[in-house]
């Protein structure tokens, strides 16, 4: 069985010492077979994208040995090598446009050094050009351009005001690479966010983006039917381990890591990290994905813009949604989808347009984002987070509605009197996000509409459906549960209805009463 590893990012480091590798070899003949040819791909981080350019940079420099067996190995490639410059910009930790300069600096000498070449030009922008074309000319063939993560200088300075000064700074350092477009075989460029072409990219227009091209939405990421052959022996330790069958098992570990879709019509991948941290601890469901990063710049546009996750996770949205988007103008629906935190979960067309149904991906995703949401909403830990939720999971399942109640209320105790936030939206999102979170542990849904709240639960033999009022009364939101009939569609349930009726009051900014009855 051969060894699993989710930290080794390198083709040939995973070749040589017998790490298991998903043959993606299909798609980069797929890649590589239109020549000359200049590509970008977004995807969210950890999910491959530096594996890739290692690999393509392998199959340039001529490296047939570590390809034996796989997919490309039966295509008839010629194997040519070709003089290779890979940029990574994922060591980037530039806070401002002179520590990325002299990052800039410093990577195009240890490039030049690795070449031969001595730098010549006054700006990086000019060494860099300088640098491709004495490649070129020393090797007297075309050159092929690698370059990972081109937006992460953007990213460490996204929500700071340097952030447009290092975006023109690398403007003017990418310009290098259309300059020399008739020197080049192959230009690939990856990313995690995709930055509009009137400012970063202008000069980089001639780049195929294939983000969410059909014929490349499995490239980054296992299959279902990858995931079952590559790790078959795996599962069936898993199976012995866990002891629960293997169908059961398949359709828990699909809940939990499976669900990305990069073109609305393409087969769901599952995250590569997640999947072999699973089975590297022993079999054990967690967070390992949202774990590797938390997305506080997320929440920082998320306030800054008043977001409606709940309105977004409900409503279709227009295929604008994946567009680019400018620093100054930052859209957090493009950001959540470009991040990984949203995915296309179905699509319709209608008067002639793409409309798309979005959702979180999975189960991790899910649970350990909305988690992080009401920490910061609410100013609680997220430990704390976690485990309140946790208690009032146990209360419904108890059957005990007080319980459950006062623990909700503990969100709201935590808000701050002095935050900027609109009061009934952010206990609206409060709300909202706390069923969110429940219902990764059993079924639960929420819905807002003008102020109004209501929500259901469904678990074991009860049915549970609140109505939350602003500013009047427990009977009136008890009440309209009775007269709207919201119970009428589990009444040949066969399980128990409890109506919950409740008010919130904005002056105190908590929940004041509730009252409990029977359906």
């Amino acid at each position: 069985m051969q060894k699993l590893t989710s930290s080794i990012y390198t083709f040939e480091k995973l070749i040589r010492n017998d790490f298991l590798y998903v043959d993606k070899t299909e798609y980069i003949w797929r890649l590589i077979s239109e020549a000359p040819a200049s590509f970008f791909m977004s995807r969210p981080r950890r999910f491959g994208k530096s594996l890739t350019v290692s690999t393509l940079k392998a199959v340039f420099q001529g490296r047939k040995d570590l390809f034996k067996g796989l997919a490309i190995d039966d295509k008839g490639y010629n194997w040519k090598a070709y003089p290779v410059i890979h940029l990574d910009m994922a060591n980037c930790n530039a806070k401002n446009a002179g520590e990325l300069e002299n990052f800039l600096s410093d990577t195009l000498s240890g490039l030049a050094d690795g070449c031969g070449m001595k730098m010549r030009g006054q700006s990086n922008a000019m060494r860099f050009e300088f640098l491709i074309r004495d490649v070129v000319a020393a090797a007297d063939s075309p050159v092929v351009i690698l370059l990972d993560e081109y937006d992460k200088p953007i990213l460490n300075t996204l929500m700071t005001p340097e952030a447009k000064a290092c975006r023109d700074v690398l403007k003017g350092f990418y310009s290098s690479i259309k300059k020399c477009e008739s020197l080049e075989r192959f230009v690939f460029v990856t990313g995690v966010t995709k930055f509009s072409h009137v400012s970063l990219f202008s000069e980089l227009n001639n780049l195929t983006d294939i983000t969410m091209h059909a014929d490349y939405a499995t490239m980054l990421g296992y299959t279902q039917g990858e995931f079952e052959k590559y790790f078959a022996d795996r599962l069936d330790d898993a199976v012995n381990k866990l002891n629960i069958p293997r169908e059961k098992l398949l359709a828990e570990i699909k809940s939990w890591y499976d669900g990305y879709r990069f073109e609305e019509h393409a087969e769901t991948v599952y995250n590569p990290v997640s999947l072999a941290q699973f089975f590297i601890n022993g079999s054990k469901f967690s967070n390992y994905w949202f774990s590797t990063g938390t997305p506080s710049f997320l929440m920082e546009v998320a306030r800054n813009t008043d977001f409606n996750f709940e309105r977004t996770l409900n409503e279709p949205v227009m295929g604008i949604a994946f567009n680019a988007f400018e620093i100054d103008r930052i859209d957090p629906l493009a950001l959540l989808l470009q991040t990984g935190y949203l995915t296309i979960k179905s699509s319709f067309v209608e008067l002639g347009e793409t409309q798309y149904y979005l959702d979180f991906p999975n189960r991790e995703v899910k649970g350990a984002f909305e988690t992080y949401l009401i920490s910061d909403y609410s100013a609680i830990p997220q430990e704390t987070v976690g485990a309140n939720v946790f208690k009032m999971v146990k209360a419904i399942k108890a059957e005990d509605i007080h319980l459950f109640m006062d623990l909700l209320k503990t969100f709201f105790a935590a808000v701050q009197y002095d935050v900027a936030t609109n009061t009934e939206g952010r206990f609206q999102l409060l709300f909202y996000s706390v069923f969110l979170l429940i219902g990764v542990r059993i079924e639960a849904e929420s819905r807002t509409n003008n102020g109004r709240i209501d929500a259901v639960i469904l678990d074991g033999d009860c049915v549970y459906i609140f109505e939350f009022k602003l500013n009047q009364t427990a009977d009136t939101a008890l009440s309209q549960i009775r007269e709207k009939e919201y119970f009428r569609k589990y009444q040949h349930s066969g399980k128990k209805i409890i109506l919950i009726g409740a008010n919130f009051d904005t002056a105190s900014r908590q929940i004041s009463g509730w009252k409990v009855e029977e359906g």
